[in-house]
């Protein structure tokens, strides 16, 4: 029996490889993977996804990286610089989806990622894991054009499983928007069962959607029309009750793909360069070592160099 398991786990691992192989092989052009193939991986995905808590706790050393919304080949530009799965731990915040032109492969190769590294490769919710958003924002109609509505469903049943927020090594709280007023303790993210929708308020709407702001005092309604804005002295005093060191999120583009907030207490990580080839940022990835020290590697768009 246990070499009949043994066996059943090899086979998976070397068909996720096979897989792996075979989305990489035209690198940068549209994916060859089936419907079939991709619907095998998305249900291969969805126990192993809930098997995670809604707070995922792991340990350093890891590398955390933002927003990536369908820039594949950048998603691979990323892994050449800073080191391909399983040689590096890697936390990606969310958004993997919409705006950029292959959502699908980037999504498709973070979902193989996942099945063959479970322990070294952790995949939070964005904003955009969310049917009502990637339903308006290009990746409804990239599914439908190239594929079916049915395979657009069947990512929505995978994003609804996708863990909430991360805790690196007790001391580094991690999610793709930011905190929430409601927010107390650690146990309210664990409490969070899922598959989840996304209520327009609370705890899990703030985790996918708020945002630091400067010149906030405390927490406020944001211009977005949903999720807060938080100051520089709630985020501080949070840290503090928390009893971590720094915040890590997502969620907003910035020009060097990353910027330092509320005393470096909070940082936030944005990985698509040349967004939606408008901005023409920097991406960035923080690399955090065992003894947590940080790090910030930027990629810079393919027409720009690093000064």
């Amino acid at each position: 029996m246990l070499k009949k398991i043994i066996r059943s786990v090899q086979e998976k691992q070397a068909r996720w490889k096979e897989l792996q192989e075979q989305l990489l092989r035209n690198r940068g052009s549209t994916t060859p993977l089936t419907e079939q193939e991709l619907m095998e991986i998305l249900n291969a995905a969805i126990p192993l996804l809930l098997s995670e808590q809604s707070l995922i706790e792991f340990n350093a050393p890891v590398v955390i990286c933002g927003d990536i919304h369908g820039q594949f080949e950048d998603l691979l530009r990323l892994y050449d610089s800073v080191g391909w799965p399983p040689e590096k731990r890697y936390l990606f915040l969310g958004d993997y989806v919409d705006r950029g032109p292959q959502s699908v492969e980037v999504m498709s190769l973070q979902i193989l990622l996942k099945l063959q590294y479970p322990n070294d490769y952790f995949l939070l919710r964005g904003n955009h894991e969310h049917a009502v958003i990637n339903r308006s924002y290009g990746f409804y109609n990239e599914c439908t054009s190239r594929y079916s509505v049915n395979l657009w469903k069947r990512f929505q049943n995978l994003f609804v499983c996708l863990p909430l927020s991360a805790l690196v090594s007790k001391k580094i709280l991690c999610m793709h928007g930011g905190i929430s007023s409601e927010l107390k303790n650690f146990d309210q993210i664990r409490g969070i069962q899922r598959p989840t929708s996304v209520s327009p308020s609370g705890i899990l709407c703030d985790l996918l959607w708020s945002d630091p702001e400067e010149n906030a005092d405390g927490f406020k309604k944001s211009p977005r029309g949903i999720g807060c804005v938080f100051g520089e002295n709630v985020t501080i005093e949070f840290c503090d009750n928390m009893g971590i060191d720094l915040i890590v999120r997502a969620h907003q583009v910035f020009d060097q793909g990353y910027q330092f907030f509320a005393e470096r207490r909070c940082v936030t990580v944005f990985s698509a360069p040349n967004y939606c080839n408008i901005f023409n940022n920097a991406a960035a990835a923080l690399i955090i070592d065992k003894n947590l020290n940080c790090k910030i590697v930027q990629i810079m768009p393919r027409n720009k160099k690093k000064k």
